[in-house]
């Protein structure tokens, strides 16, 4: 049975360098019905300021404690009573402010924990074989794996729980990390960064800054790195700035290639498309088919309207959740920039009413006529996919720009082609679901490449 609901707004203070702070005047946090559920301590600019100074004052976590101090923080993030919640009415408010299935955010807790617990070795992947991580064998020279800054910043999104995994990588390599959550789904950060400060990471050198968009700008600005997730807009505007990792929609897709029956593969297939209730960046948003790829969408969409209707706290639940003014907005935008396709599921709505002022988002599957169709690089917050017919001539063209690539194939030739592909940063061959992640494998390349540099260091002490 879902958990019901909780009967006071929680309290989610910011948590500064010198311990929490409440402000008069919280924003308030509502989940996909309209319900208050909590009350969001929203920090000023010059809180803002004062916590960077105060992070960029504070030394590292120290780097022998710092696995101890990653193991006790996961089994306290996926166990423990942190911030006043267990974990079920953790659980149970993420799904219900975020719209995200109740199994989906439960997965995602235990694999939340996992990268904490092994952020230290994650990182430690992504190290030149030919630096050390710290003073060696100095007189000979040697190379030093080297913070390019000391204050990492992370302006977050709240479309997965799962997007706080990373940031956990910095803080391991000695980066003092400020946290900005998304006021849509607070929860996550906010516990995180708690079960941190319990096991013994002191409030100095990681904080949680809930603000408005202006005093957001203060913190990207204030941070020597700092990683921001958003839209296209946000590539745009940080695009050129080497100190912001800008974060965007991910494009993933599938290729299925006329030496493979994609028939063995449809499982795969519709779990990239569907599975975290279609709302991650890993979700596939198009499916590109050597040869007539009617039967395949036709298939796909067979598949995807099985799925139930269900309130996203249900145990059953697979789809997301939204307000009903924002579903119909989605719709509405759905219809407009699915012109000219052919669709073979939702082209008669993606709406689905719960009746209290929430709806589920339900999947969309449309045939573009081409590979190069602009629709393909159109990610939508659910399962929305676009299914084009790809030929040898279009190349790797319409498979740039893609987070992740699975490559239903046997072309070793085309394979080569797509891993050099610079706009393509994962390639899954075969049977392998584009949202498969785990530790140590690089996401969109390792997060060390952003944060770390090498130095040469040579002389005698």
């Amino acid at each position: 049975m879902p958990t019901p609901p909780h009967p006071q707004p929680v309290q989610l203070d910011a948590l500064g360098p010198r311990g929490p702070y409440r402000t008069r005047v919280p924003s308030t946090v509502h989940d996909v019905t309209g319900a208050e559920v909590a009350r969001l301590s929203l920090v000023p600019p010059v809180y803002v300021t004062r916590a960077l100074s105060a992070l960029r004052g504070a030394e590292p976590v120290p780097a022998a404690q710092v696995d101890t101090l990653l193991a006790a923080a996961a089994e306290e993030f996926a166990s423990g009573t942190v911030g006043g919640l267990d974990v079920p009415a953790y659980e149970d408010l993420v799904s219900r402010t975020a719209g995200t299935p109740l199994p989906v955010v439960r997965a995602a807790t235990r694999g939340t924990a996992r990268f904490v617990a092994l952020a230290r070795s994650s990182a430690e992947q992504g190290r030149p074989r030919g630096t050390f991580a710290g003073l060696a064998h100095m007189d000979a020279g040697h190379a030093v794996w080297a913070r390019r800054g000391d204050v990492f910043a992370v302006n977050a999104s709240g479309n997965h729980p799962g997007v706080h995994r990373l940031w956990l990588e910095a803080l391991a390599l000695g980066y003092r990390v400020a946290v900005r959550p998304s006021r849509r789904e607070p929860f996550t950060p906010h516990r995180l960064v708690a079960a941190l400060h319990r096991v013994g990471v002191r409030q100095d050198q990681l904080v949680l800054l809930p603000t408005d968009h202006r005093a957001a700008d203060m913190l990207i600005r204030g941070a020597d790195r700092t990683v921001v997730y958003g839209g296209d807009d946000v590539v745009a505007r940080y695009a050129g700035d080497p100190r912001v990792l800008p974060q965007g929609p991910g494009r993933s897709k599938i290729l299925v290639t006329a030496d493979t029956d994609w028939r063995a593969h449809l499982d795969t297939i519709v779990a990239s498309v569907a599975d975290e209730g279609g709302t991650a960046c890993v979700n596939a948003t198009a499916v590109l088919v050597e040869g007539d790829p009617a039967p395949l969408a036709e298939a796909l969409a067979a598949s995807l309207s099985s799925l139930p209707s269900l309130p996203p706290q249900d145990q059953r639940a697979v789809l997301p959740v939204c307000g009903l003014e924002r579903a119909r907005a989605l719709d509405s935008y759905l219809r407009l920039v699915a012109a000219g396709t052919r669709p073979w599921l939702g082209g008669d709505g993606i709406v689905e009413d719960l009746g209290d002022g929430s709806a589920v988002l339900r999947p969309a599957v449309h045939q573009a006529a081409s590979a190069g169709a602009e629709q393909l690089r159109t990610e939508l917050p659910f399962p929305c996919v676009w299914v084009a017919p790809w030929n040898r001539t279009d190349g790797t063209a319409p498979l740039r720009d893609t987070l992740v690539l699975t490559a239903l194939t046997r072309d070793r030739s085309l394979l080569d082609r797509l891993v050099a592909e610079p706009t393509v940063a994962n390639v899954h061959v075969g049977d392998h679901p584009t949202y498969w992640m785990a530790p140590g494998i690089p996401h969109d390349s390792y997060l060390s490449d952003f944060l770390m540099r090498g130095k040469a260091v040579v002389g005698t002490l």
